[in-house]
């Protein structure tokens, strides 16, 4: 069994420490970040991708979203699902795309536009994390949104290539897994590619 109250404390604790990055910080590392990217196939491939808003301190993929207008990969964020509590849709972003923010205020597109997909037929989702440790272990914000949509992932090998986005300072020994927990197929950060299947 996880402990919610450890979980809390370390989450408090990472944020810190993203937080604590300043402004120069920040960029180096979204720019490193696109750089290990770039090396890796499953990237390179893809031609649905998923990434997210930075909020919080989190590295920010903005550099990664103008690489892939670049290349011509179709590019989707993250929406609050409007009737499935708890849930994510993924709808297509371009530079165009209007954004508003939703209710953590974060901003997002407008759910009612046609072009989604479903989370099956992404190849590749970079995902925001609070921790992460070698062996795909995820540490999220507690909402537990990219476990419930990835739900069908669970022990599978197929796509969507779940990648996490990270500062290297984000890392711990070993995180405690709950039975929900949907592991990380590698995680990019500003030091490193780590691919753990």
């Amino acid at each position: 069994m996880t402990n919610p109250d450890y979980r809390q404390t370390l989450r408090k604790e990472l944020r810190a420490r993203r937080n604590a990055l300043n402004t120069t910080q920040q960029e180096a590392a979204s720019a490193w970040a696109l750089r290990h990217l770039m090396k890796l196939p499953q990237f390179l491939r893809a031609q649905h991708v998923a990434l997210y808003m930075a909020a919080d301190g989190e590295l920010n993929p903005q550099p990664i979203a103008h690489q892939l207008w670049k290349m011509g990969k179709q590019t989707y964020l993250p929406v609050l699902h409007p009737t499935r509590e708890g849930e994510l849709w993924f709808l297509e972003y371009t530079p165009e795309t209007p954004l508003k923010p939703n209710r953590f205020g974060i901003p997002e597109p407008d759910h009612r536009q046609e072009r989604k997909l479903p989370a099956k037929l992404l190849d590749v989702v970079l995902l925001p994390l609070v921790g992460f440790d070698r062996k795909g272990g995820r540490l999220g914000m507690g909402g537990g949104f990219y476990d419930r949509t990835f739900a069908f992932h669970k022990g599978k090998k197929t796509k969507p290539y779940l990648l996490g986005l990270a500062h290297a300072c984000q890392e711990m020994e070993s995180l405690e897994m709950a039975d929900w927990d949907i592991p990380l197929f590698g995680v990019v950060s500003d030091k490193e590619l780590i691919k753990v299947k």
